[in-house]
């Protein structure tokens, strides 16, 4: 579904943009970090403003619509966390999926 790929691209973008400079980006001035971070963030805007206005145009709802990218965004930071920050999975980070994926769950039931 166009939704779930252009939400899981937009959060990779966004989480580069949060979290790069956390490894490797520590010695530059914090003014240049919020700069690149809002030059990466711009594209994430390109990719999730459509995807909303897509899934919303095909019957979800907005709450639907942002359980759905907070499970996509935890998924996503997991292994940036992971793979680029080099910090371990834990339990918490299997209740916090299974959390929002039971979130997930309430606000598509009966549809």
């Amino acid at each position: 579904m166009p939704t779930i790929a252009l939400l899981i691209a937009s959060n990779c973008f966004m989480t580069i943009a949060w979290y790069w400079h956390l490894k490797g980006g520590e010695d530059k001035a914090l003014p240049l970090v919020i700069i690149i971070s809002w030059a990466i963030a711009f594209f994430e805007y390109c990719l999730a403003v459509p995807a909303n206005r897509i899934g919303y145009l095909h019957g979800w709802t907005g709450g639907q619509l942002k359980v759905t990218q907070e499970v996509i965004t935890l998924a996503v930071f997991t292994i940036f966390a992971i793979v680029v920050l080099k910090e371990p999975l834990t339990w918490r980070h299997a209740g916090a999926f299974g959390c929002l994926v039971g979130a997930a769950a309430f606000m598509f039931a009966g549809r």
